[in-house]
């Protein structure tokens, strides 16, 4: 518990990564360290954590040595350990990626060896007839199976680890918005909507808020979020049999999307999506959703201009399957080709906070800054969930390490 109102250690942010690394920083040191988790919204993992398909990723697409990679591996072991801890449920369904051209399978190929050099020595190359006989309804030149592949509602993690984290002394602090942050002589002060709060140290892990509130504290965040929805379909109860287990496409090497894919949940039935459209708000999850002011400050930043010279032939296409039922069913179409626009009805939607550089580039790994006496996660982005416990421990690390012994 905190002494006199003052906490070793502020964590802005209720999404998973928050989460992990609250509960890595209060189970360090047999649980002597006072830790706050502030969240701004009136529940955990209101955002990208409760947003997304659910997906237990392997570790197959993230170039060897990088933080995803080495995350996504010891994150996706831990995961799997916590659930069963816990009796959070999950399944290890495994998945099959497909190319359904020639011109696909050298990209394919770069993935398998992608995945061997991350550890999954389980891949297995498959010709058309195997793809088949894992998922009858696919269409695919040639394949890869991927059996690490799972599924789980990260929701259910999430409330795990609040769970957790109060179990070791720790503190959950929902609708506390930090609206203002200054630094004093031996302390940070922070002022939330539910009040000061007062910390010798900050971990921000604020999603898609993190450049703002980086900029909140007087750290410069190299980079500035973007937020890219991502819009989902459900397939009818009639059409679920069409997808056994998770099927992907090839995805393109040079974006950090994986394109439309099929998901079966973990309570059931089938996901289809998302897309990938710029969204107007931050937290925008429907079309119609818009910020004037995330609008406007994404328009007077130039790196948002050289990213859209970029890739404005990518967004357009987005833009138009967003709009438009039937090109979504064509982009399904080229994995399960029987899928019709009757067989899926509109699902839900995720915001992903995805990190534009100056230069235009669309950040691929992991970005974790530190200032004095803070540390701040910048891009977290798929697989973060997956590897939310490898990541919050090496935060905890890293923020151990620049505070001292807090």
């Amino acid at each position: 518990m905190s002494e006199g109102g003052m906490f070793d250690v502020a964590v802005i942010g209720g999404g998973i990564v928050g989460l992990a690394t609250a509960m890595a920083l209060s189970e360090d040191q047999g649980g002597e360290r006072s830790i706050v988790v502030l969240e701004a919204e009136d529940g955990l993992a209101a955002h990208q954590t409760g947003h997304n398909s659910g997906v237990i990723h392997s570790g197959l697409y993230y170039r060897p040595g990088s933080l995803k990679a080495l995350n996504c591996r010891s994150g996706r072991e831990a995961l799997i350990e916590f659930c069963r801890e816990h009796e959070v449920p999950f399944q290890l369904c495994g998945k099959v990626v497909v190319a359904t051209s020639e011109r696909e399978i050298p990209a394919m190929e770069l993935l398998a060896e992608r995945g061997l050099a991350n550890g999954l020595d389980g891949i297995e190359r498959l010709d058309p007839a195997q793809v088949r006989e894992i998922e009858p309804h696919v269409a695919a030149v040639a394949g890869l199976h991927v059996p690490q592949t799972g599924i789980v509602d990260y929701r259910d993690v999430a409330e795990a680890m609040a769970r957790r984290i109060a179990a070791a002394g720790g503190e959950i602090r929902t609708s506390s918005r930090v609206v203002s942050c200054r630094r004093e002589r031996n302390a940070i002060a922070l002022e939330t909507t539910s009040g000061a709060v007062h910390c010798r140290s900050l971990v921000a892990c604020a999603g898609l808020h993190a450049d703002e509130v980086a900029r909140m504290c007087g750290v410069d965040p190299g980079v500035r979020i973007v937020p890219f929805r991502g819009e989902y379909y459900v397939l009818t109860p009639g059409a679920e049999h069409l997808v056994r287990h998770l099927i992907y496409p090839v995805p393109d090497p040079s974006l950090p999307f994986l394109g439309v894919h099929f998901t079966r949940m973990i309570a059931g039935g089938v996901e289809a999506g998302p897309n990938a459209v710029l969204s107007f708000r931050r937290d925008g999850y429907r079309r119609t959703s818009f910020s004037a002011g995330d609008t406007a400050a994404l328009l007077a930043d130039p790196a948002f201009w050289r990213m859209g010279a970029r890739w404005w032939r990518t967004g357009v296409a987005e833009q138009a399957r967003s709009l438009s039922k039937r090109l979504f069913v064509r982009s399904l179409q080229r994995l399960v080709p029987e899928i019709t626009g009757t067989d899926i009805v509109p699902g839900g939607a995720g915001v992903r906070a995805q990190a534009l550089a100056p230069t235009g580039a669309l950040v691929d790994d992991f970005r974790i800054v530190e200032a004095d006496r803070m540390v701040h996660v910048l891009n977290a982005p798929s697989p973060a969930a997956t590897a939310s416990i490898s990541i919050g421990r090496y935060i905890a690390r890293r923020a151990t390490e620049s505070f001292g012994a807090a």
